[in-house]
């Protein structure tokens, strides 16, 4: 008998086989674990892990083209913007359509402000065509009632348009609870698919937008265009809808005058002539764009492909640039100061060592606004450093040292909110070096200086690196003292991203911005891990 068959032939007190039961208790254990550490899991994957997935989806996220003219997005994939020439008849009827929908939801004014970021001029252009879109078709609203009043009628259009089992829905109700939906009459949508469709629209805004009745309003103006236009399409047969005002229609509507929505839109606003604005539409339509990744980078996506912007627009990498400089600059100068007093603190009686601790802290105690706004009042012009320096004779009174509202400011305010981060950690690796080290060596004829650069400072390493991925962390995201401190100059690529999620939302630029910043970070601690080695890396002794 083989190992495994014997093991399967042994059972346990309740006859339950060894394998199984010794299985069951494994998955126990494995199931106890996990519960144990679920809350932390799910803190990390609310807090981190998805915050960063819709932080990169939205970096190339851009759907909203796409979403609120979905018609002209379609027909416009035909046209060439190298041609110089404005889009077809057809183009500007589908965003007619596209319009009167958006209108109504108020879409178009967000569709606007989205398209601006690419292209200056949209919103208003989007906003101002809004305000007339709705006149546009109006002819043919006009002829058909000229043809039978009856046109005029929301009633006609219910008969013709809604599905017999929601006109008897909605007779029969009360206004009392939901109103019924609307529902297209089987058949419509093959023989008149433009107006089918357009009708369908209209009811559904009346319902949800207006809380009203299709049965007590007129249709747009766009929906009796359509009509004409599906009149007017070859091979077209109303005789299985048995309308016979359709059927008149169909007869009359050929001697109307005909009206061209290209030029009604041209006449509310003469830029939808240029080339440039639709190809600044078809650019962005597609449902994923790496226009805001480009713009990050002072680049942008035109309809003739990725270009540079202007020179006094480049932005972006300048601000990358300075955020990491000043970045590093801070935590060079946080080591420089809190080395030395981290170096006191371990080396000082208990006593002495824990009133030096109580005076890192102490800024803790205080909000953080509060220590930024009096670095504001110590570093003016007419602030207490330059009245001293001025008292002291080191500067006239006509040489003010410029001290905030730039880079300066920035470094000092930082550099003094951030130095704890630094001495802790540097204080807690110090505090487990034996002293018996620099004796040993100071026995053996090495000098104070010998022994602190070849002993001492070699085993405070750890320290330095965990106090410096810290402040320059902590640094790089910090955006509420270089916005009060450090002006047009001192500022970092986080106010802008601070900017662009609560004063102008912009927030697909914003996560780009993120994105990159994450990226430029991972890519200096790996840099780290390779030069000093995270291991390297302590907080205590």
């Amino acid at each position: 008998m083989t190992d495994a068959t014997a093991q399967d032939a042994m059972i346990t007190a309740d006859g339950t086989p060894l394998k199984v039961s010794l299985n069951r208790a494994l998955r126990r254990e494995k199931l106890r674990a996990l519960m144990l550490i679920a809350p932390l899991l799910i803190f990390i994957l609310v807090s981190f892990i998805f915050p960063i997935g819709d932080m990169l989806i939205r970096s190339v996220q851009n759907g909203m083209v796409s979403q609120v003219i979905p018609r002209t997005v379609t027909t416009l994939e035909d046209w060439d913007h190298t041609s110089g020439e404005t889009p077809s008849e057809e183009v500007f009827q589908a965003l007619t359509r596209d319009f009167m929908i958006a209108v109504e939801r108020k879409d178009h004014t967000r569709l606007g402000t989205r398209l601006n970021y690419e292209r200056t001029g949209m919103s208003s252009l989007f906003r101002k065509t809004g305000r007339r879109v709705d006149d546009l078709g109006e002819g043919y609203t006009d002829q058909f009632g000229d043809l039978d009043p009856a046109w005029e009628e929301p009633m006609t259009w219910v008969t013709l348009m809604g599905h017999p089992d929601w006109i008897a829905a909605q007779a029969a109700w009360d206004g009392e609870g939901a109103e019924p939906s609307f529902r297209l009459r089987d058949g419509v949508a093959d023989v008149l698919p433009r107006t089918a469709e357009m009708y369908a629209a209209f009811a559904q805004v009346v319902q949800v937008e207006d809380e009203d009745s299709p049965t007590e309003e007129e249709p747009w103006h766009i929906v009796y265009a359509s009509l004409y236009e599906d009149l007017q399409a070859d091979g077209v047969d109303v005789t299985s809808l048995s309308a016979p005002i359709l059927t008149a229609a169909l007869e009359g509507s050929a001697a109307f005058e005909t009206q061209s929505m290209r030029d009604g839109f041209i006449e509310i606003e003469e830029d939808w002539a240029d080339p440039e604005v639709w190809g600044t539409i078809q650019a962005f339509s597609s449902p994923v764009t790496a226009g805001y990744f480009l713009k990050a980078v002072d680049l942008s996506l035109t309809p003739d492909g990725v270009e540079p912007v202007a020179d006094n627009l480049t932005i972006y990498v300048e601000l990358f640039w300075r955020t990491m400089w000043m970045s590093m600059t801070i935590t060079f100068s946080c080591i420089l100061l809190g080395y030395p007093i981290a170096w006191l603190m371990a080396n000082l009686p208990d006593r002495s060592a824990n009133l030096i601790m109580i005076l890192v802290l102490l800024p803790f105690w205080t909000s953080l606004l509060v220590r930024t706004s009096a670095w504001k009042v110590l570093l003016q012009r007419q602030g207490v450093v330059n009245d001293t320096l001025v008292a002291i004779g080191l500067i006239g009174d006509d040489g003010r040292l410029a001290l905030i509202n730039n880079v300066t400011g920035t470094i000092i305010a930082m550099t003094h909110i951030l130095l704890p981060f630094m001495i802790l950690p540097l204080y807690s690796v110090m505090k487990g070096i034996p002293p018996s080290y620099l004796r040993a060596a100071k026995s053996l004829g090495a000098t104070n200086v010998t022994a602190f650069r070849r002993v001492y400072f070699p085993q405070s390493v750890p320290g330095i690196g965990a106090g410096s991925i810290l402040v320059f962390i902590l640094s790089i995201g910090y955006y509420i003292t270089p916005e009060i401190v450090g002006g047009t100059k001192g500022v970092f690529i986080s106010n802008r991203i601070a900017y662009f999620i609560s004063d102008s939302p912009n927030w697909g630029l914003a996560a780009a911005l993120g994105t990159i910043l994450l990226v430029v970070v991972l890519a200096l601690y790996w840099a780290y891990d390779k030069v000093v080695g995270i291991d390297n890396v302590k907080l205590g002794g």
